[in-house]
């Protein structure tokens, strides 16, 4: 089973945790840029339900007790590179289940607004998704997918994922943002399969 995936700890996992965690690099430059969303869901969930994120180990955490659930989230300070390393140290810490992570980053291939939940796959060249697969030795994590895609195939992709949202893009990412917390809370009650087939190919 997937929850075995640490198996060299020697106390078992808590099915009732899950550690809800969005992607982004720290620094102030980097606030409401495109790469950032995943930090962006994180604070609009933590606001929504009166969370406090304080400074821990590898990231900002916080956690919230809701019916028998635990959700930990967490936003890693190791910049997008090295998130895997926050991902790991932190599920092994409060001993959290593989199948109980869920991911939420920015995706350049969906268009803008756009939410995909995934059980596995690729990392699609993000670099961030490549470190967590490394870190947790498999390409099997729940990731959503938040679509940041641009109408302008000529621009520079760094450019792209490291500037902030335009004013008619910004339209587009709240009610998503509104969806991804659904999506969130759905994942960790009604579980994986359940919330892709309510959520996925769906808008407001």
């Amino acid at each position: 089973m997937l929850y075995k995936w640490f198996f060299r700890k020697s106390k078992p996992v808590d099915m009732n945790k899950y550690l809800i965690v969005g992607l982004g690099n720290i620094g102030s430059e980097y606030n409401n840029t495109r790469h950032n969303i995943g930090f962006k869901v994180i604070d609009e969930l933590s606001d929504q339900f009166e969370v406090e994120m304080t400074e821990a180990k590898l990231g900002q955490k916080g956690s919230k007790n809701h019916k028998g659930r635990k959700l930990i989230f967490l936003k890693p300070s190791t910049f997008m590179n090295l998130s895997g390393k926050a991902v790991r140290y932190w599920a092994l810490k409060e001993n959290i289940p593989l199948e109980n992570i869920l991911i939420i980053t920015d995706d350049l291939h969906l268009p803008i607004g756009d939410l995909r939940l995934k059980g596995k796959g690729s990392d699609g060249g993000h670099n961030g998704l490549k470190d967590i697969q490394a870190q947790l030795n498999t390409p099997v994590y729940a990731r959503l997918r938040f679509g940041i895609k641009s109408e302008n195939p000529a621009l520079n992709q760094v450019d792209f994922v490291l500037g902030k949202f335009s004013p008619e893009e910004l339209t587009f990412i709240a009610p998503a943002i509104k969806r991804s917390i659904e999506i969130i809370f759905s994942f960790s009650f009604a579980g994986l399969e359940n919330t892709m087939n309510n959520f996925n190919g769906k808008k407001d």
